[in-house]
């Protein structure tokens, strides 16, 4: 027997709480993640495992606040809380191998490709493996077709994504680049809803449970209060909100090559001109005797 598969018991609340979530996790991640290419060799690793946690939680919470507004009429759904937290560690590790690569090698070429690739496979992979916790009275199955164009989906928006953040153009430039991020999520996810069928074991009368809602509100908590601390950092940075680094962004060592955007910035100053001692009193400079 097919079940009757409602994914907006709630409407448009859950899809629009939903974006937002992922939008701000990625904002929250992109941001941090133009901010490593601004600072120090030593500081550029906290800046980038901040980023990708930010850009995991973000994908979780945005998954599980959809699902939320997932019902079966004829079946109560339960979650493995093993699996569910699982899927969150496999978001954050997976992004953040991503986020690294782009963080060290530059927002362009194979860098930019490998790491827009493995992110959006992050995306993927948090996805299916959330719905493998979910549990029920059937079977879930999928469309290998739609499954395909939804990993499609997010490997192509979080390559932009990624591409976005690297060109360290301020704020308002990154906050775009997380808009892009959350329509990666937002369309993965609804694409490989749209791949699921469920077919019931039996046709009795399903038996009582709790909304998914109920379900699932207590294991956001978390994730949750991680995004706030992670606003509070990216907030009290003044770098984050004007564009600019307060002091001498990166450190020079010898044999360690310049980050590709810093590079860049270099690339764009104007030389220098030698300065005489003559020019700034208007007199010859004292003469060793």
């Amino acid at each position: 027997m097919r079940g009757t598969v409602d994914g907006f018991s709630y409407g448009l609340v859950t899809p629009v709480v939903a974006y937002l979530m992922a939008s701000l996790g990625g904002a929250l991640g992109l941001r941090c993640t133009t901010r490593s290419m601004r600072v120090a060799q030593s500081w550029r690793p906290g800046w980038l495992a901040l980023g990708s946690a930010a850009i995991g939680s973000g994908i979780w919470t945005m998954h599980f606040v959809a699902m939320m507004g997932f019902t079966v009429e004829e079946a109560p759904i339960r979650y493995d809380e093993a699996l569910t937290f699982a899927s969150l560690g496999v978001a954050i590790v997976m992004v953040g191998v991503g986020i690294f690569i782009v963080g060290y090698k530059g927002a362009r070429g194979a860098a930019l490709f490998t790491g827009g690739t493995i992110t959006g496979l992050g995306i993927a992979s948090m996805h299916y493996l959330g719905m493998a916790g979910m549990r029920l009275n059937g079977t879930l199955e999928y469309n290998t077709l739609t499954v395909a164009a939804s990993v499609v989906i997010a490997m192509v928006a979080a390559t932009a994504a990624l591409w976005a953040a690297g060109q360290v153009r301020g704020f308002l430039w990154s906050v775009g680049a997380s808009l892009v991020m959350g329509l990666a999520v937002a369309g993965m996810h609804y694409t490989g809803m749209a791949a699921l069928s469920v077919h019931l074991h039996d046709t009795g009368v399903p038996t009582g449970g709790e909304s998914p809602a109920a379900l699932l509100w207590p294991m956001l908590v978390g994730p949750l209060s991680f995004l706030a601390l992670a606003g509070v950092v990216v907030l009290f940075d003044p770098m984050m909100v004007m564009g600019r680094p307060a002091v001498a962004p990166v450190e020079n060592k010898p044999g360690v090559p310049a980050h590709p955007a810093v590079r860049h910035q270099a690339a764009r100053r104007p030389p220098l001109r030698p300065v005489r001692l003559s020019d700034r009193s208007g007199s010859r400079a004292p003469q060793n005797r």
